[in-house]
């Protein structure tokens, strides 16, 4: 689990320097984040091939290929600049923040569901 929470680390770094006008460091962040990313996609769609073709696993294996994508189009995007941000690549790196976070949605509705079930009825 902790291995998948990397590539989220290093996008919302590369969001922040890149907030804070540090450019060079949100490159490098997106760089280490692309390797981390292309594991847990490909991990992704091999626990959806052995779940028996779950539809949950699928969106996670989808949603996890959909950010290698965005994540590479920002570092190619971002290659040849050297002070500003072309705006494909800042829309690329807030995409996949929220890919990010509707990952965590999903995988939080669960135990939500679960807390609701165990409040007391209303009289």
């Amino acid at each position: 689990m902790a291995r998948r929470l990397l590539p989220a680390v290093f996008v919302v770094v590369a969001a922040l320097a890149d907030w804070q006008g540090a450019h060079g460091l949100a490159r490098a962040a997106l760089l280490v984040a692309v390797p981390f990313t292309a594991v847990a996609a490909l991990t992704s769609l091999g626990e959806y091939l052995d779940s028996n073709w779950d539809g949950a696993a699928l969106l996670h294996a989808l949603l996890w290929g959909l950010a290698v994508v965005l994540l590479v189009v920002s570092c190619a995007v971002r290659r040849h600049t050297l002070h500003d941000v072309p705006p494909i690549a800042v829309s690329s790196v807030i995409a996949c923040l929220g890919i990010f976070a509707f990952k965590a949605g999903l995988v939080a509705a669960p135990y939500l569901r679960r807390a609701s079930d165990l409040r007391p009825a209303k009289p």
